[in-house]
């Protein structure tokens, strides 16, 4: 195995070579390239390599800034791939505010290209390292900045995120082999990061479940206590934020009489596919597109076709769990009707 010599360990930092800076026993992702070429390509472009970027490289992206700012103001972009994009000053604090302390939207919505509030006018440190970096330790302050709270080998979540880091791994052919890598394949792994609170609860606002909660999800759905699923049975992880490429089995791939009897329905004839109405977008991660539609799909699966049930607690601030209801499933498309008609259109569902 061929090593570039910048990435040997000495137990101090290190530097990448794409300028990154690592701390001891991390390589960075650029390394892991050169003998797993595939599955970096796949994941550089995932949405993970992006949940956190130093300002310098987010600027080579068309991601505009807030109204005022310029980037000589910005240490780190959050985010900026897919849904939206945050931005922190040179102080470490997540921007809430215009630079004068006035009103300003300041979150950058990718997908209608609309601006959102985010805690606004909050002096809001940065603590969302545990899950959008690599080698996160909860102590100190990132680059000397007061609010970035923690510090890390990396930012973003990289391959030695997930993987551990890779410095032993990678001195040798021989060190390759005695020291693999950790591949957890457990619901665990992912569960680390998706995840809000209590992972018992689905917490929720405004209508909708909040941000990427799909640990917490599953745990209230009918796979909890298959300890033959995780999310690495359906997702490709390399490629997990982008659906089609990313998806290894579908939901045919194990209900096979469910999917022959669906594929004989007016449904399945239009292109309707299960996700469709099993796993509605009820999650609101940055842009609400309709009164019960957010951008992120859930994973609760189960289906409550009772007209009365709730989705939310009374006080809107959970999920009740275990089940999506029918104004999330069916009035997404069918929404000149309500939720009695779904009910009874929602009977032998399958076969229609």
């Amino acid at each position: 195995m061929k090593l570039v010599q910048s990435f040997l360990i000495s137990g101090a930092i290190i530097v990448g070579s794409c300028g990154i800076s690592y701390s001891a026993g991390y390589v960075g992702s650029e390394t892991c390239f050169k003998c797993h070429p595939g599955k970096y390509n796949d994941f550089i472009v995932s949405g993970h390599s992006y949940k956190l970027s130093r300002a310098e490289d987010a600027m080579k992206r068309p991601i505009p800034l807030p109204k005022g700012y310029s980037w000589d103001d910005i240490s780190y972009v959050i985010g900026g791939k897919y849904k939206k994009a945050r931005f922190i000053d040179k102080n470490g604090y997540i921007i809430t505010a215009a630079k004068d302390g006035s009103e300003l939207k300041t979150q950058y919505n990718m997908e209608d290209g609309s601006w959102s509030f985010y805690h606004k006018g909050e002096k809001k440190a940065y603590n969302c390292g545990k899950c959008h970096t690599t080698g996160y330790k909860k102590e100190g302050n990132q680059d000397g900045r007061e609010g970035l709270i923690g510090t890390w080998a990396a930012p973003g979540v990289h391959c030695e995120a997930c993987h551990g880091p890779a410095g032993d791994h990678i001195r040798s052919d021989a060190d390759a082999k005695a020291n693999k890598l950790a591949v957890n394949k457990t619901l665990n792994l992912c569960g680390g990061c998706h995840i809000r609170g209590d992972k018992g609860k689905i917490p929720a606002s405004k209508g909708f479940i909040k941000h990427h909660e799909q640990f917490n999800e599953i745990l209230s759905g009918p796979h909890n206590d298959d300890n033959d699923i995780s999310c690495v049975t359906c997702h490709d992880p390399h490629k997990m934020a982008r659906l089609k490429e990313g998806i290894v089995k579908t939901c045919g791939s194990c209900h096979e009489d469910q999917e022959a009897s669906y594929k004989k329905s007016n449904h399945a004839a239009i292109g309707m596919q299960c996700r469709e109405c099993h796993m509605p977008r009820a999650t609101k991660s940055a842009v609400k597109k309709a009164q019960f539609e957010g951008d992120v799909r859930t994973h609760i699966f189960t289906i409550n076709t009772d007209p009365k049930a709730k989705m939310f607690t009374d006080d809107g601030k959970f999920a009740v769990g275990g089940y999506v209801t029918l104004d999330f499933a069916c009035l997404n498309c069918h929404k000149n009707q309500d939720l009695q008609w779904a009910s009874g259109k929602a009977k032998g569902m399958h076969d229609k």
